[in-house]
């Protein structure tokens, strides 16, 4: 993703993405679970499938076809789950782990505030290149005390 192209829906600044948390948080921990549980299932689907060929009269068959098709309708409501973090402005960036970045500017460059579900507060930020590996600490006193900080909503 690289920065000259980038142009987020809208840009946080730190209280703007903490005030947002407990609504971010509650979608995000529903994709999280629903996420593992799909991710789960679908292994156990694929072991059960592995090598079997359909057979006429086979007992197991329509239950690994519901069983299937209930997979597909989950995946579909990880997708809206997804869609409607997006609609807040925010990106979700692992659906497993909880991932959600808020794009920011600090120091006239786009950045991502980055929040990882079972944090309490966005305690962290990366470049747009940087990802969850280039996470760094957002320092104490970044704000300063007037309602701004060094990152500012556009």
């Amino acid at each position: 993703m690289a920065s000259s192209g980038y142009k987020p829906a809208r840009l946080f600044t730190i209280e703007q993405a903490n005030a947002m948390l407990p609504l971010v948080r509650a979608i995000t921990a529903d994709l999280a679970s629903l996420a593992r549980d799909v991710v789960e299932r679908r292994h156990r689907h694929a072991l059960l499938t592995a090598g079997r060929q359909p057979k006429k009269g086979d007992p197991y068959s329509e239950e690994l076809v519901q069983i299937e098709a209930d997979i597909q309708r989950d995946g579909q409501r990880l997708v809206d789950y997804m869609n409607e973090l997006k609609e807040l402005g925010v990106e979700p960036k692992g659906a497993v782990e909880g991932l959600v970045d808020f794009p920011a500017e600090m120091d006239g460059r786009i950045v991502l505030l980055c929040w990882k579900l079972g944090e309490s507060e966005v305690l962290h930020w990366h470049d747009l290149e940087g990802g969850y590996a280039g996470r760094q600490s957002l320092v104490a006193g970044v704000s300063h005390g007037d309602g701004t900080d060094e990152f500012s909503a556009k």
